[in-house]
This record gives structure tokens, C-alpha cells and sequence, in this order.
């Protein structure tokens, strides 16, 4: 829902909104997007000292607290809700590359400007703390982009994934993707080789993508999908108890097999419950965003969602600096007042993003030239086109696994850049703006 502010009020918002919005896949984007954002918060521990910039984690810390993160994963949301809003728009009869191309310029408009803004800022680092430096901080600046790249990928299954007409072959199809996950994890354990299990980066995330486009599709009762997340919840419990399988379900930077980095069964399962969960509880969430203050909320937040995911990190940042210089550094988990700071900086983190969002999300609605025209393509030239954007998703994510900053990093820049404009050169179009 497009809106040409980040503040407007709850009439504005209301008259902007058409009637048969599914607000619930709404509300659980933001949720999902507000405990990433404190939880990144919560888990950085960071000072400077003599030495230089020192960062941990706080699971890395406190090993008890990783079962928490079983709460906290909740990037299955994000593709739900991306899976949900793509069987909302896809029409039978449209040229799939064309519609890939479409949904990936609202997508890339404000990661564009982010990457814009990091290439400069890591060329003045470069000539001011040194090459080092920049490659450190380079590394951090886009790691985050490894949600888009995939997303990217992703994306281009929902269109075959709108084919499905029951519930039963829902069930196959998300049996099928669990089936073939294990697999890979046996196949990784078994050669303990990490690349053994990149196919799970798609293979796992679109489980929420198949659960999303079977709610829009209402191929899921709402029985159903209780007994799934339960189910799928406690065979999460007993393969972590009785598998190969660490508990955390985030980066903690001691791990010895990372269920992320790639993913394994284990977050398969947990994409699995959550997004039953939600189609369990959609319909009271639907009630509940008709209240006019709450869907003023939820849809501004939505409406600068790709505000709040890129620049969150470095909000994080800025407000941990900012306790620093008046010495409330948050990093020694055994020092008195510790978790006081960390709350502490919660709030400060909480207003300097308020003030990034009001100041930044316009540009997610600010159209670019020639990229936000509409395009039209057909035929080869379509599909084409679909290709080249998923190029650009695969290249992402290798950009958010090497970092900006170095040679490598920068020539994976120019390829993202060089497949994204490739790929919307190819899908036509014509000068009337797109207005989806």
C-alpha cells in the first residue's frame, strides 16, 4: 500500500486502504520485524578500548539463553507474508518474468539507495581508518541482504506454487521439501562440508513461502493448522534432543554446525510451526488490525518496512556509540547493571530508529527513473528476465557472505547491479510509472 508519507494519520491511512486487505498477513510482518530489530539490539555486545572496537554476542555469552531463539527466529513470517501477498497479486495469464521483474522493483528501490549510501561511506572509512577497517565494517553493512537475495529467489516459485488446489497437495509438497532438506543435512554431516547443504537456503525458506500462497489460497482450515504447528513443534523438540543438531536457531558465532548458515531441518521445522501458528491465528489478527489506531500503525510500519530491515543495524550502532562516548558501554554480561544498560539501550536504539524512519522511508515510495516504469515484456524476453532476477538474488547473497568493501566485494556490487538493470531492460515496458 503505497504512502506518500511515513506519519499520515489514521483517516489517511483508512481511505488508502482497500477493503479486501488481508491485514493479518500485515500484522504479522511488522511483528516479525520489530523482534528482529530489538533482537539484534539484545544480542550485540560492543566497546571500545585500547585496542579498538571489540564485538560479541550475548548468546555467544549466555549458552542458556538459546532457547529463546526458538521464539525469536521469525524470519518464516517474512516469507509467509511475501508468499501470501504474491498469490494476492498473481493473475492466471501473466508472463511470470514480467511479474518477478514487477515485484522486484518495489523490493530493490530502497536497497539501492542503502547500497549507494555504503559504497561512499566505506570509501571515506577506507581513506580515514584505513582499508582494514573498511572491509570490517563492510562486512556488517550488508549481511542482512542475504533475507533479499533469497526473498528474490523465492519469489519466482510462487507463481507454479498458486497451482495448488487442496490441502493434500499442500501436505506433499511441504513433505517433499522437508524429505529433501534432511537429505542435504545428511549428506553435510556425513562429509562435513558446509557447501553440501546450499541448496537448503531454498529448499527451507520456501516452506513459508508454500504455507503462505496455501493461506491465500485458503487451502489450510484452521484445525489444520494448529495440529501442524504443534506437531511440527514437538518432532523440533525430539530431533534436537535426539539429532545432530545444536539449539540455536541464530547466528551465535560459537556454534559448531549453524542452523542457518545454511539452514538445516531443524529451521525447516521451525518455519514449519510458525507459520501454521499464524494461519491458526489470522482470523483474530484480521479483527483485531480493523481497530483504526492499530492499522494506522501497522500500516505505516509496513509502509517503510524495507526502512526498518536496512537501516536497523546501523540505528543499533549509532545508539551504541552514543552510550559509549558517556562510558554505558553494554558488553560485560557479568558486570553489575548489565542487563539496566542493555534495556537502556534498547530505548536510545528505539528513538534514533524513530527518527531514521521518519527521515529515510520516503524513499521506498521516492520512484527512480526508467527502473519504476511498467513493464510489459513477453514471450522469451519474459522469461528472461525472470532469470536475470534471480541471478541478482544468488549474487546478493554471496554479497551479504563476502561483505562490501573489498575488491570482490565491490565487483559483486556492480554484478547485483549489472543483472538487476539486465534484468529490467528485459522486461520491457513502456514511460506511464507503474502503480502497483
Amino acid at each position: 500500500m503505497p504512502l506518500t508519507s511515513s506519519v499520515p494519520d489514521a483517516r489517511s491511512v483508512a481511505e488508502s486502504t482497500k477493503p479486501d486487505r488481508d491485514r493479518a498477513v500485515d500484522v504479522a510482518r511488522l511483528a516479525a520485524l520489530v523482534v528482529v530489530m530489538f533482537g539484534h539490539c539484545a544480542l550485540l555486545l560492543a566497546t571500545i578500548d585500547s585496542n579498538g572496537l571489540w564485538i560479541g554476542n550475548l548468546l555467544g555469552q549466555k549458552p542458556a539463553l538459546t532457547p529463546v531463539t526458538w521464539l525469536v527466529q521469525v524470519m518464516p513470517l517474512f516469507f509467509l507474508a511475501g508468499g501470501a501477498a504474491g498469490a494476492y497479486g498473481w493473475r492466471d495469464g501473466t508472463q511470470w518474468g514480467t511479474w518477478l521483474v514487477a515485484r522486484a522493483q518495489r523490493l530493490c528501490r530502497p536497497v539501492f539507495w542503502y547500497l549507494a549510501f555504503w559504497t561512499v561511506a566505506l570509501v571515506i572509512a577506507s581513506m580515514v581508518l584505513g582499508a582494514d577497517s573498511a572491509v570490517g565494517l563492510g562486512k556488517e553493512c550488508v549481511a542482512l541482504l542475504w533475507f533479499l537475495g533469497v526473498y528474490l529467489v523465492t519469489l519466482a516459485f510462487v507463481p507454479a506454487l498458486t497451482r495448488m488446489r487442496t490441502g493434500h497437495t499442500t501436505t506433499v509438497v511441504i513433505i517433499c521439501l522437508l524429505v529433501v532438506a534432511a537429505t542435504f543435512d545428511v549428506v553435510r554431516i556425513a562429509t562435513d562440508e558446509l557447501m553440501a547443504g546450499l541448496p537448503n537456503f531454498v529448499i527451507v525458506w520456501l516452506i513459508p513461502m508454500v504455507i503462505g500462497v496455501a493461506y491465500a489460497r485458503r487451502l489450510i482450515g484452521v484445525p489444520a493448522a494448529g495440529c501442524v504447528a504443534v506437531g511440527s513443534f514437538a518432532a523440533q523438540v525430539l530431533l534436537v534432543n535426539f539429532g545432530p543438531y545444536e539449539v540455536s536457531l541464530v547466528v551465535t558465532g560459537t556454534e559448531r554446525m549453524s542452523n542457518v548458515t545454511p539452514p538445516t531441518v531443524l529451521l525447516a521445522l521451525q518455519c514449519l510451526w510458525m507459520s501454521a501458528a499464524f494461519v491458526a491465528v489470522a482470523g483474530p489478527l484480521q479483527r483485531w488490525a480493523q481497530r483504526p489506531r492499530v492499522w494506522q500503525i501497522v500500516a505505516v510500519g509496513n509502509g517503510g518496512a524495507m526502512t526498518l530491515y536496512l537501516w536497523h543495524i546501523p540505528a543499533i550502532a549509532v545508539a551504541t556509540l552514543a552510550l559509549h562516548a558517556v562510558g554505558l558501554d553494554a558488553y560485560d554480561v557479568d558486570a553489575p547493571g548489565f542487563w539496566g544498560l542493555l534495556a537502556l539501550r534498547a530505548v536510545v536504539f528505539a528513538v534514533v530508529m524513530t527518527a531514521t524512519f521518519v527521515l529515510l522511508s520516503p524513499l521506498e515510495h521516492r520512484r527512480i527513473p526508467w527502473w519504476d516504469n511498467a513493464v510489459d515484456a513477453s514471450g522469451t524476453r519474459s522469461t528472461v528476465a525472470g532469470a536475470l532476477t534471480c541471478i541478482a538474488g544468488i549474487v546478493l547473497v554471496m554479497l551479504a557472505k563476502n561483505g562490501l568493501g573489498d575488491a570482490t566485494g565491490y565487483t559483486l556490487l556492480g554484478s547485483f547491479l549489472v543483472a538487476t538493470v539486465a534484468a529490467r531492460a528485459s522486461a520491457g515496458g513502456h514511460n506511464l510509472v507503474a502503480d502497483r
